[in-house]
């Protein structure tokens, strides 16, 4: 069968669960053949083998019955860098690229920081800092041991070595470590009863790096509380978080003893990343 006539019947059969049902079908064809996506506009008459139609059959399968298309490739670009991911974790989304943003904002360039990511999964945000902060030390911790060994290999995949990855509950395996110039977060907090949960990729990710008890603010209020025993004085600790979720995470912070606490908007118009500074007086 002819490339153009394939992608055209896979078009039709994802307009129905996908938004972006041409570049999801675009994209597996891609990766079955092992080609980029420019290919199919330069030769669109090109024939695929009889195996290579079934591949793709198979994968606009799983993606009909709503699995995410970065775990069927295997892989999502986020920040400058190629990341493999799995169903263990989430699938890092560009929305937070703005946590990235706010982090090297706020670092001192001029000096060596220490930086903590909590939660890491894929190990996307401290991998992305880790590039962009070379002469920095970045730690990534997860609860989730397979997680923590896919960050590990996203770090020799994209050859970052001054990056390490923990498994650890939050900051439990970090006793007695040297304090952080920045602590970031992208942690569970939505809601276990909201009803996106059943809805859309999120359906395939685990709800356990998703959801948090207290309308979603319990881990936000745990890390909030501990944190400033593993902080340098003026160090920032920032969060992103539920789109109504800023006022809540301001008081949190303030209530804490943290100054200067911001919150800053994603590509939506919406509140999606809370910071506030580490200060000594209460």
């Amino acid at each position: 069968m002819r490339i153009d006539e394939l992608l055209k019947g896979a078009y039709e059969r994802l307009t129905f669960v996908s938004e972006t049902a041409q570049l999801d079908a675009q994209l597996l064809l891609a990766h079955v053949l092992a080609v980029s996506t420019s290919y199919f506009y330069t030769w669109p008459e090109k024939l695929v083998s009889t195996s290579d139609v079934g591949r793709f059959n198979d994968l606009l399968a799983r993606r009909e019955l709503g699995e995410p298309v970065a775990y069927l490739l295997g892989q999502q670009a986020f920040w400058s860098l190629d990341l493999e991911v799995a169903p263990c974790t989430l699938i890092p989304r560009a929305d937070t690229e703005l946590l990235v943003e706010v982090a090297l904002s706020v670092l001192d360039i001029s000096k060596v920081n220490r930086i903590l990511d909590l939660g890491t999964g894929t190990g996307a945000i401290a991998l992305s800092l880790a590039s962009e902060q070379p002469k920095s030390t970045v730690v990534g911790v997860d609860l989730v041991e397979e997680a923590v060994a896919l960050a590990k290999r996203n770090a020799l995949r994209n050859k970052l070595s001054n990056v390490d990855f923990l498994q650890s509950s939050w900051f439990d395996a970090l006793e007695g470590c040297e304090p952080f110039d920045l602590i970031v977060s992208n942690p569970p907090y939505i809601d276990p009863d909201d009803e996106h949960l059943s809805q859309g990729d999120v359906r395939f990710e685990p709800k356990s790096a998703l959801v948090a008890d207290n309308h979603g603010m319990a881990d936000i209020e745990h890390i909030i509380q501990i944190a400033p025993n593993f902080m340098m004085p003026n160090a920032y600790l920032m969060f992103e978080h539920g789109y109504d979720q800023a006022a809540a995470v301001q008081k949190c912070l303030i209530d804490a003893g943290f100054a200067a606490v911001e919150s800053f908007q994603d590509l939506g118009g919406n509140d999606r990343v809370t910071i506030g500074q580490y200060s000594l007086k209460k």
